[in-house]
C-alpha cells in the first residue's frame, strides 16, 4: 500500500459490512478515517455485530487513525456539524466515501411493489440515497480544497432488476445518476465522482443469513481495495461519472481479494 499518512477521509455507514471493509484497508495506507454511523456502543439498533467505535479502533489497529462519529444521517445539522469539525481541523478531504443506507432496517423482501412496504422508501432512499447527496453537499468545499474524490457506493446495471424489489433498484439506480450529476458539477473544481458497484460480499447480515463462506462471495475489503486503487490514480478523472464494478477495478488495477489479511482466495 502507498503511504497515505497526509489523507484525510470520510466514510459513511461504517460500522460494518462494506463501508467497514472499506475503512480498514484505508487505515493500512496510514490514512486518518473518519467512521460514521448510527450504530454505536451507546446505540444499538441491530443484533448485528459492530459498532462505530469498534470499526475505528480497527483502522487505528491497522495504522491508520480512526475517529469513530456516531451519526444519524437523517439529521442534516448533525452531518453539517461533523464536516465544519474536520474543516476547522484539517481544511479539506481527499475522499467522501459515501455508504450510509438502512437496507436490512427491515426484513428484506421481493415482489410486486404494492406488496412492499412503503417504510423501504425511508430506509433505501431516504438513509441511503439523500444521505449520499446530503454528505457530498457538506463535504463539497472540502473536496474542492484537496481536489478531492467522491465515492458512492451503488448498484451497476441500469438493465437489471435489482432483487425484485421496487425500492431497492430505484435505490441502486438513483446513486449512479447521483455520481454522473456530480462529477459533471464537479468538474471543474478537479474533484472526481464515481458510484462503485460491489459483488456478492461476506457482510454481517449475509453471514448471518446463509453462512460464513457462501460460494462466489467477496470480503467486506475487496471494495476497500478498490476504493484505494481509485484514490492513488493521478488520472482517476477519466472514470468521473462512471458506475464500476468492484470486479472490474481489480482487473484494471491488478489487486486481488485477500480475506484474512494475508490469506489469498
Amino acid at each position: 500500500m502507498n503511504d497515505r499518512s497526509g489523507t484525510v477521509v470520510v466514510v459513511t455507514g461504517a460500522a460494518r459490512g462494506i463501508g467497514r471493509g472499506i475503512a480498514l484497508v484505508l487505515g493500512e495506507t496510514g490514512a486518518t478515517v473518519y467512521v460514521t454511523d448510527i450504530e454505536s456502543r451507546s446505540r444499538k439498533t441491530s443484533p448485528l455485530p459492530g459498532t462505530v467505535e469498534d470499526t475505528a479502533e480497527q483502522v487505528t489497529a491497522r495504522g491508520g487513525k480512526g475517529i469513530a462519529i456516531p451519526l444519524d444521517h437523517t439529521d442534516d445539522s448533525a452531518v453539517e456539524a461533523l464536516f465544519t469539525s474536520i474543516r476547522d481541523e484539517h481544511g479539506g478531504i481527499d475522499l467522501l466515501v459515501a455508504n450510509a443506507c438502512n437496507g436490512n432496517a427491515l426484513p428484506f423482501q421481493n415482489g410486486p411493489f404494492w406488496t412492499l412496504p412503503l417504510e423501504n422508501w425511508r430506509n433505501m432512499i431516504d438513509i441511503g440515497v439523500r444521505s449520499h447527496l446530503v454528505s457530498a453537499w457538506y463535504a463539497a468545499p472540502l473536496l474542492m480544497e484537496r481536489k478531492g474524490l467522491v465515492i458512492l457506493t451503488g448498484y451497476t446495471d441500469p438493465k437489471a432488476d435489482v432483487m425484485g424489489n421496487l425500492f431497492y433498484d430505484l435505490a441502486m439506480s438513483s446513486v449512479s445518476r447521483l455520481a454522473r450529476s456530480l462529477a459533471r458539477d464537479f468538474r471543474s473544481q478537479g474533484v472526481a465522482a464515481v458510484a462503485l458497484s460491489p459483488g456478492f460480499t461476506r457482510t454481517e447480515a449475509i453471514v448471518a443469513a446463509i453462512g460464513e463462506r457462501p460460494p462466489g462471495s467477496d470480503s467486506i475489503e475487496f471494495p476497500g481495495r478498490a476504493v484505494q486503487a481509485l484514490l492513488t490514480d493521478p488520472d482517476v478523472q477519466r472514470y468521473s461519472g462512471q458506475t464500476l464494478r468492484v470486479a472490474d477495478v481489480a482487473v484494471e488495477y491488478g489487486f486481488r481479494d485477500i480475506d484474512p489479511p494475508g490469506e489469498s482466495l
